[in-house]
């Protein structure tokens, strides 16, 4: 027998599995970067990929609007890398009052000034103007045109007033998307309501019962309709530079591009795949999965990306076993709680969701979708009444999910075990 220690929560979960049926342990590479966070920055700063340096981009006397992440994001540490970049603005004659800052907050909320003060840093706040965008002030919306899939593109009018606009944050795996970074500080980050819902849609198949489209996972753009919309969106807006950050398995900066938004982030993403990808050679009967303990599953919505991870390793009609505590219950706003007990099937819900479109309802239905393809079963402290609905399973220690699995498809189960399954991406090997 093999014994692993899990996290889960603020503490461990230890178990045996018999070593014969240990297929792997999919895991994230440990960083190596020997340099510091601020030589990263500075490194990617004054190495642009497809593009000029940014002091040689603008002009003094022209404005600047640098579009940052919001609140939820702050652990791609802005407060280190934006005072950086002011530097380089500064540097090249532009005035601290032609810098705008605008966070990215797509369709989530206002923030207050003490988060105002973790997202720029003690370097910056106070000394420069900083706003929320509103996805829902039309006033403050210009409209661009629409895309070729359709999406009518609104964008704020403060931004698009400026001479430059500088996006910034980080680039991880994105179930949507593919990768987040690059272009999604313009859509959905500064986009209006109805371009980022109808851009979103697009993740569904076109008929009723269909649910999403394969191509919407993460780790893929090849004919993904989100990421392509996205990027046809910000070429409407032709952002001047770009700046995104990776992080390491130690959760500091460990890598950064910069540039050309399309050419940096296509850098970035191999940044990610190297650092956060594991390649398997097959799939297995059973995957015991956390998201890496506390604060990645505080809440079920939260351990969303610890089960979009973990159908990737597993054959479809496996088990999944998820370790994630839920302390702080459901998560998300009203919407998650409304998909997962008001509905008792995938048609029902995915009828509500596309009759109005909205991230939270999404994370639940594919969350119900992976109960549906897979034996689900949560090591959980949540109240089985939140999910009786869904298929999903809860039990409150790992020996009863292990039972649960081994009545239903016996003991011999080929088996990986992921012990940071919200952040790393398992990726078959194609068949030669």
């Amino acid at each position: 027998m093999r014994e692993f220690e899990l996290k889960q929560g603020h503490g461990t979960v230890k178990f045996s599995i018999n070593e014969k049926n240990i297929i792997g342990v999919i895991d994230n590479t440990l960083s190596k970067n020997s340099s510091t966070e601020e030589e990263v920055i500075k490194k990617a700063l004054q190495n642009p990929i497809g593009s000029p340096k940014l002091k040689e981009i603008v002009t003094a006397g022209e404005s600047i609007c640098i579009v940052l992440p919001d609140i939820t994001r702050l652990w791609q540490k802005s407060a280190i890398y934006l005072p950086i970049i002011v530097d380089e603005l500064l540097g090249a004659g532009i005035r601290k009052e032609d810098i705008l800052f605008i966070s990215a907050t797509g369709s989530h909320r206002n923030q207050t000034e003490d988060e105002y003060r973790q997202l720029l840093g003690d370097k910056l706040y106070g000394k420069f103007n900083i706003i929320d965008h509103d996805c829902n002030d039309q006033d403050n919306l210009i409209y661009l045109g629409k895309t070729s899939f359709g999406t009518p593109v609104s964008i704020n009018k403060k931004a698009m007033n400026c001479d430059h606009i500088i996006i910034t944050g980080g680039i991880v795996y994105h179930f949507l998307v593919g990768w987040s970074g690059g272009k999604k500080s313009i859509l959905p980050g500064i986009a209006s309501y109805e371009t980022i819902m109808e851009n979103h849609g697009l993740s569904l198949n076109e008929n009723l019962g269909d649910g999403t489209r394969p191509e919407i996972r993460c780790g893929n753009i090849i004919n993904n309709p989100v990421h392509l919309d996205m990027e046809e969106a910000a070429s409407f807006v032709k952002p001047s530079f770009m700046f995104n950050v990776i992080m390491g398995s130690d959760g500091n900066i460990s890598a950064a591009v910069a540039g050309n938004y399309l050419k940096a982030h296509e850098q970035g993403r191999k940044y990610v795949d190297q650092s956060d990808s594991f390649t398997i050679k097959e799939k297995a009967d059973l995957v015991i999965a956390t998201a890496g303990g506390f604060p990645k599953d505080i809440n079920f919505y939260q351990s969303s990306k610890l089960l979009m991870n973990s159908r990737e390793a597993v054959k479809k009609g496996g088990t999944i076993i998820a370790l994630t505590e839920c302390s702080e219950g459901l998560g998300g706003n009203d919407e998650v709680r409304s998909m997962l007990m008001n509905y008792n099937t995938l048609i029902e819900r995915e009828e509500a969701l596309r009759k109005c479109y909205s991230i939270s309802k999404h994370v639940s239905v594919l969350a119900c979708e992976t109960a549906h393809n897979f034996n689900l079963i949560l090591v959980s402290n949540l109240d089985p009444k939140f999910l009786k609905n869904t298929g999903i399973k809860i039990v409150r220690t790992i020996d009863e999910a292990l039972d649960l699995a081994y009545k239903q498809n016996g003991r011999n189960l080929k088996t990986f075990i992921m012990p940071q399954g919200a952040n790393t991406l398992p990726k078959l090997l194609p068949n030669k």
